[in-house]
C-alpha cells in the first residue's frame, strides 16, 4: 500500500494548521511503516487530498481516471470560513458548494472530531466520513530550559512577569478581537499572538487592530516557530485561544501537550474530547478574564488532566487509525 498526500500551494500553507496537519501525517505513517510520497509521477495505490485548489481538482479526476481511490482530509467547512477572509461571509455559501464538488467525488472523508464529521453529514455527503484527529508528538512539547530561555530572551521577559499566549491567523474568528479585549482588562500581563496573516487578505478593522489600535501590553510579533515558540509553549502563564469555530484547534493540541494552562471558548468542536476538568472554558470576556485570573493567582491548575487529553491524541495512536482508514478505503 503507498499513498500518495497531495497539499497544494505547500509553501503558502506550511504555517497553517493544514500545513502542520500534513506533517503529521507523513510522521504517522512513518510509524505505521506504510509507504508514502509527495511526488504524483510516482505509482500509488490512494490519493489524500488535504487541499482544493484547481490542482488539487486535477490530481482527483486523474487518479479517478486510473481508477485509484481518494481520501479527501475535512480541514474546511463553510462554518470556519466564515469570519475569516475579507469578504468571506458573503461567499460562504459559495464555498460551500465548492467544497462539496470535492467532498462528493471522495471514496472516503476524514475530518478531525466528530462535531466536524456532524456538519459534513449535515451538508448532504453519503460517502463514509471518519472522525480522526489531527494528532500531536507528544516528544516534541516537552520542557526545555534551554528553549524557554531562548523565548524569555527574545521578548525581554522578567522572571515574574506574567505572559499569556495565543496562536493563529488575524481572523475574527479566531478570537482576535477578544484576545485584545481580555488584554486591556488585563494591563499588568504581556499578551503575545503568535501568527501572522496578510494584512490585505482580512478586514479593515483587524488591520488596524493588528497595527496600532491594541494596548502596549499586546505584542503581535508575526509567524515564530521552533524554539522561541515551544519555549512560549512551556514558559508562558497560560495559552488562551479564544477561537469561535474550528475543526479541531492544533494549537490547543500543542499547548495541552506542553503541560500549559489552557483557556478557551466554550465551543461545540470540543464537545466529548476536552471539558472543563482539563481546560478553562468561557464564554465572553468577562468570563475569560475571570479563567485567566484564576490561572494566574495559582487557584486553578488543569495542567495534568488536559496532558491526560493531548495523551489520547498522541500521534502513535492517530497513526494506527489512519492505517485502518487506509486499508478500509482499498477495501470499498
Amino acid at each position: 500500500m503507498k499513498i500518495l498526500l497531495y497539499l497544494e500551494a505547500e509553501q503558502i500553507l506550511s504555517r497553517s494548521g493544514i500545513g502542520r496537519a500534513m506533517k503529521h501525517q507523513q510522521r504517522a505513517l512513518d510509524l505505521m511503516q506504510v509507504d508514502w510520497t509527495q511526488n504524483p509521477n510516482e505509482d500509488y495505490d490512494i490519493l489524500h487530498l488535504n487541499t482544493y485548489g484547481p490542482q488539487s481538482w486535477r490530481m482527483l479526476k486523474k487518479a479517478k481516471k486510473a481508477g485509484k481511490k481518494v481520501i479527501f482530509h475535512g480541514h474546511s467547512t463553510e462554518e470556519d470560513f466564515r469570519d475569516s477572509f475579507l469578504g468571506s461571509n458573503l461567499v460562504s455559501p459559495l464555498f460551500k458548494r465548492y467544497l462539496m464538488r470535492f467532498y462528493r467525488e471522495a471514496d472516503l472523508v476524514i475530518t478531525p472530531t466528530e462535531y466536524s464529521a456532524g456538519l459534513l453529514r449535515g451538508y448532504g455527503l453519503t460517502c463514509p466520513i471518519i472522525p480522526i484527529s489531527n494528532g500531536i508528538d507528544l516528544s516534541k512539547y516537552q520542557a526545555s530550559p534551554e528553549k524557554e530561555k531562548v523565548f524569555r530572551q527574545y521578548f525581554n521577559i522578567e522572571d515574574k512577569q506574567k505572559v499569556v499566549i495565543c496562536a493563529g491567523l488575524y481572523f475574527k474568528r479566531k478570537g482576535i478581537d477578544d484576545f485584545v479585549k481580555v488584554a486591556e482588562k488585563m494591563p499588568g500581563v504581556k499578551f503575545i499572538w503568535f501568527g501572522y496573516q496578510n494584512l490585505w487578505t482580512v478586514p479593515g478593522w483587524i488591520r488596524r487592530l493588528v497595527k496600532k489600535n491594541h494596548p502596549t501590553n499586546v505584542l503581535f510579533p508575526g509567524y515564530i516557530k521552533g524554539d522561541i515558540y515551544e519555549g512560549a509553549m512551556t514558559s508562558a502563564s497560560a495559552f488562551f485561544f479564544p477561537s469561535r469555530e474550528e475543526t479541531e484547534g492544533i494549537v490547543v493540541l500543542e499547548a495541552l501537550a506542553s503541560h500549559q494552562n489552557v483557556v478557551v471558548r466554550d465551543i461545540p468542536v470540543y464537545k466529548g474530547w476536552l471539558d472543563n476538568e482539563a481546560a478553562n472554558m468561557g464564554t465572553d470576556v468577562d468570563s475569560f478574564v475571570t479563567a485567566l485570573q484564576k490561572v494566574l493567582d495559582g487557584k486553578v491548575n488543569k495542567i495534568e488532566k488536559g496532558y491526560q487529553v493531548a495523551q489520547s491524541r498522541a500521534i502513535e495512536r492517530v497513526a494506527a487509525e489512519l492505517e485502518a482508514a487506509y486499508r478500509q478505503t482499498l477495501e470499498l
